[in-house]
């Protein structure tokens, strides 16, 4: 991540950055500083790899561009142009303030992404998902045609090192170690010792499963456009990067196929569908030659006019 900017502002962060971000942090997990950088991370995205004007997205990521006539766009990173915070969104039971928002002038928001980190208490899994089919339903009825995605990051916690790390902060002297052990086993392993999610983690991803995939405008309100689900290594040389096992390849919630899922259904509904109206909604290509793809550690491809 770029460090020259205040840490409010969005700030140029790679998909591998923010994994490490969540995996590392130790703070309160209240502050949200441990899922702020995937915020920047998919801000950014939806520039380079997108096409997305960034001043059409909260928090705004650090880029400036060029325009050319008749030659496509440059793209410059810039960090003093970069914002922060989030953008309030009036839903169709109460406002909501999403992570991530792509708007369109005489529009409105067409895309968005919200946000989850889970560090622990994998067992109380379930009882996100109230919370999760709501919001989604709240925006959508507002905005049918909103592109929604929800991604969401776990911590692939493995019983060797919860319990050894609990024993290590047990109080020296004290007999509560063994007890302290059972509880993290109990709320916080997302990984049994052969390797297996436990199975509070396998009815999350399944309960998401019933989520993803919506369509068209007339489909499900309740359903996402896409949902990427990633589970983020915390031991060994693995360290801070996806866990390769689960989700299984054939899954809708590979995080791989997240951007991908929501570029289409963008141009579907608001480019292809709404031929009039691609003068504003058409997604950029960058000049090949952008300095914005010299930047650090950028693990995707951008989008570029050749």
């Amino acid at each position: 991540m770029a460090t020259d900017v205040d840490t409010k502002s969005c700030q140029w962060t790679s998909q591998s950055e923010a994994l490490a971000a969540f995996a590392e942090f130790t703070g309160k997990t209240q502050s949200a500083n441990h899922i702020k950088p995937l915020h920047w991370h998919v801000a950014c995205r939806l520039v380079l790899e997108g096409g997305f004007d960034p001043d059409d997205i909260v928090p705004r990521p650090p880029f400036r561009v060029e325009r050319r006539s008749g030659r496509a766009p440059v793209l410059h990173y810039d960090p003093s142009m970069a914002g922060g915070g989030e953008r309030t969104v009036l839903g169709g039971l109460k406002t909501k303030n999403v992570d991530v928002v792509v708007t369109k002038d005489g529009i409105g928001p067409v895309l968005a992404v919200s946000c989850k980190g889970v560090t622990g208490a994998f067992r109380n899994l379930t009882n996100r998902m109230e919370e999760t089919i709501g919001e989604c339903t709240n925006l959508h009825i507002t905005y049918p045609a909103l592109v929604l995605g929800y991604l969401v990051l776990l911590r692939a916690n493995r019983l060797v090192e919860t319990a050894f790390n609990d024993a290590a902060e047990a109080s020296p002297g004290m007999d509560d170690a063994s007890e302290g052990t059972k509880t993290l086993a109990a709320n916080d392993i997302a990984m049994t010792e052969g390797g297996e999610p436990v199975a509070g983690i396998v009815r999350f991803h399944n309960a998401l499963r019933e989520l993803v995939g919506r369509r068209g405008i007339r489909n499900d309100v309740s359903r996402y456009e896409a949902i990427g689900f990633g589970l983020v290594e915390m031991h060994g040389s693995q360290r801070s990067t996806l866990l390769d096992s689960f989700p299984f390849p054939d899954s809708p919630l590979v995080l791989g196929g997240f951007f991908d899922t929501l570029f289409a259904r963008y141009d579907e509904r608001f480019v292809v569908s709404a031929p009039d109206l691609s003068r504003v909604t058409r997604r950029l290509e960058w000049d090949a030659a952008s300095p914005a793809f010299m930047l650090p550690n950028l693990d995707y491809a951008p989008r570029r006019s050749d």
